[in-house]
């Protein structure tokens, strides 16, 4: 439980964020927006765009993996920005789709797992974390949830684009 905070306020807590990582409020999710997604095309560059739906895509799986890996392993070590943060093979990336999509679901779920985690008190700073009041629990769980909707919204506009309107 979340130190300094009630039981119900906790929960309350938890369920606000597990909102935001997993339900469409503001945005769309990333599962309503694959929904549809013209996946052969998913590797074009369109109207000059420096990224394909499968490089954003890629980014998006790397990046969650990338804090999730930070809050959870004692020996993290962080990746080169901005290099380590997009794919070496664009190409490639959009061959790596469906299995991009299985670890992006895959690493949420894990994440998920730790927020609901009765153990993890959300104001504490994670173990690889800077002091406090810097990289908390809520925060790296926060911090998931903001990059993924930013994304997701590139993603919904790259589907209207490869989808002629749609």
């Amino acid at each position: 439980m979340t130190t300094g905070v009630t039981p119900e306020a906790d929960a309350a807590l938890r369920a606000h964020v597990r909102a935001l990582l997993t339900r469409a409020n503001a945005h769309e999710t990333l599962d309503d927006v694959l929904d549809r997604f013209p996946v052969g095309r998913a590797g074009e560059r369109v109207h000059d765009l420096p990224y394909s739906a499968a490089e954003i895509l890629w980014h998006l799986r790397f990046t969650q993996r990338d804090i999730l890996n930070f809050v959870r392993d004692a020996s993290y070590e962080h990746a080169a920005w901005p290099a380590a943060y997009w794919p070496h093979d664009p190409a490639g990336a959009a061959q790596e789709w469906d299995a991009q999509v299985v670890a992006f679901r895959a690493d949420l779920a894990a994440l998920l797992a730790l927020l609901d985690d009765p153990a993890t008190d959300l104001l504490a700073v994670v173990p690889n974390g800077e002091g406090a009041g810097g990289q908390t629990w809520l925060r790296e769980f926060l911090l998931v949830a903001d990059h993924t909707a930013y994304h997701v919204g590139q993603l919904r506009l790259l589907r209207r684009l490869l989808s002629n309107g749609a």
